[in-house]
């Protein structure tokens, strides 16, 4: 390993823990990863021939930006994509087209509750982020459960399931939209074979959760006329931005078979669609005060653009690794120490990733091994559909694992100390239980 290649890794590994202690450095991630990609790509340039090999020294600047070019165009697609997914959810979202899901959630029973918000979390983030989704879900706990200690075992609840729902969907969460723009999982594929795993991760925890509440709810009584006064559409409208939203988004897999475009034409297509309705709606609104601030124009401004900064930043700071040949190493010393066992890699990057973004840790894996034709690297192999699965779920370990669980920690004051010790052994079951039922399907059905 030559001193510019150390040089590199040192900066990619300074930024990382920078990144984990965010909370302690009070530095936006997003600033960081920017840094970082930044600095590793100059020091990638102090000598570009050490690693583009066969190229003249005149041409070297040229192949740089060629490559530069090539991962850019690479990252692009899954950030065009979450910016259209983002917008998507956030019209749905303040044209009231969530306000259904409080309506279904009534019940006097506290268990028949848990299992209501265990189901709707789990499907929703299949078809939205867990983060949105999270967010949507500790909104209509605060109205359904007056009493703390039960809501912190029911917003618990809301993570594990959240992020046990994204994992087995090609557009549920960041890390399975990075595997399936790269065209390491299909749709099809990991949707058959990782659901299984990923409701037995959400069955069992909530299992043993509902053994903590018994009786009835204080009280259910919800009162929203207040929230349907404030929207610019009625309910026609409203269910129309609905369907069209997340119907959407459950075609885009459909429109990538038909079509073979890459995901993100599809959710831009999705996008376009519900701008142009919306506009024609628009039409008909004569109010005077705030009633255009929900135009799309004006929401794309409420778009997380920290969040997408700081996938660019890492995504292109990892292709450095990459083309530095450091991943590839990695990967390979990953296979000996695991005898080439990939349940025990996945699975330990999966308890990684609860203490780490999980980000950067699949943007690795998928520069540490190439595709193979065949076997356990193939599309939907073992190997990537097990990364889906582990990084998704295993971020319900600890707290800080996950964005769903930094959401709810912030929203509902839990503590990392009371989720460890109640949560974090339970979740850890429930993960376990889902490596051994993919192993149980791989081995006996596929």
């Amino acid at each position: 390993m030559t001193s510019l290649t150390l040089a590199i890794i040192i900066v990619f590994i300074a930024g990382y823990l920078c990144i984990a202690l965010e909370s302690v450095t009070k530095v936006n991630k997003a600033a960081i990863a920017l840094l970082m990609f930044v600095f590793c790509w100059t020091l990638f340039m102090i000598d570009p021939g050490a690693y583009l090999t066969g190229v003249g020294s005149e041409g070297l600047a040229n192949a740089v930006s060629n490559a530069i070019e090539h991962h850019l165009g690479s990252t692009s697609t899954t950030l065009f994509f979450l910016m259209g997914a983002m917008t998507i959810v956030e019209i749905v979202d303040q044209n009231g087209g969530f306000n259904f899901v409080r309506d279904t959630m009534k019940t006097k029973s506290k268990r028949t509750l848990l299992w209501r918000i265990a189901v709707m979390t789990f499907f929703l983030s299949a078809i939205l982020d867990n983060l949105t989704t999270s967010i949507v879900m500790i909104m209509i706990l605060r109205k359904l459960v007056p009493d703390r200690n039960d809501r912190l075992i029911y917003a618990s609840l809301i993570i594990i399931s959240a992020n046990s729902g994204g994992a087995f969907s090609p557009i549920g969460d960041v890390t399975t939209i990075m595997l399936w723009n790269k065209g390491l999982i299909t749709a099809a594929g990991v949707i058959k074979e990782i659901f299984l795993p990923s409701v037995v991760s959400m069955v069992i925890p909530a299992l043993i959760l509902q053994t903590s509440l018994k009786g009835e709810l204080a009280t259910t009584d919800i009162k929203m006329k207040s929230d349907y006064q404030m929207l610019d559409f009625n309910s026609r409208q409203r269910k129309v931005i609905f369907f069209l939203g997340v119907g959407g988004l459950m075609f885009v897999p459909i429109f990538k078979s038909i079509t073979h475009l890459p995901p993100f034409v599809g959710i831009l297509l999705v996008l376009g669609l519900l701008w142009t309705v919306t506009e024609i709606f628009y039409r008909h609104v004569h109010r005077t005060n705030d009633g255009m601030s929900r135009r799309v124009s004006n929401l794309l401004s409420r778009i997380d653009m920290s969040t997408i900064l700081f996938f660019l930043g890492i995504l292109m700071a990892v292709a450095c690794l990459e083309e530095v040949g450091v991943l590839t190493a990695l990967g390979q010393w990953l296979n000996e120490v695991s005898g080439g066992n990939h349940y025990i890699v996945t699975g330990v990057i999966g308890v990684i990733s609860s203490i780490v973004d999980n980000v950067p840790l699949v943007a690795g894996c998928m520069g540490m091994y190439p595709v193979a034709p065949t076997g356990d690297m193939a599309v939907d192999g073992i190997f990537w559909q097990l990364l889906a699965y582990c990084a998704g779920v295993g971020g319900s370990i600890l707290i800080i694992g996950s964005a769903a669980g930094v959401v709810v920690m912030g929203l509902e004051k839990i503590t990392f100390g009371w989720y460890m010790k109640r949560i974090s052994w339970l979740t850890l079951v429930g993960y376990l239980a889902g490596i051994f039922s993919y192993w149980l399907i791989r081995t006996f059905l596929f």
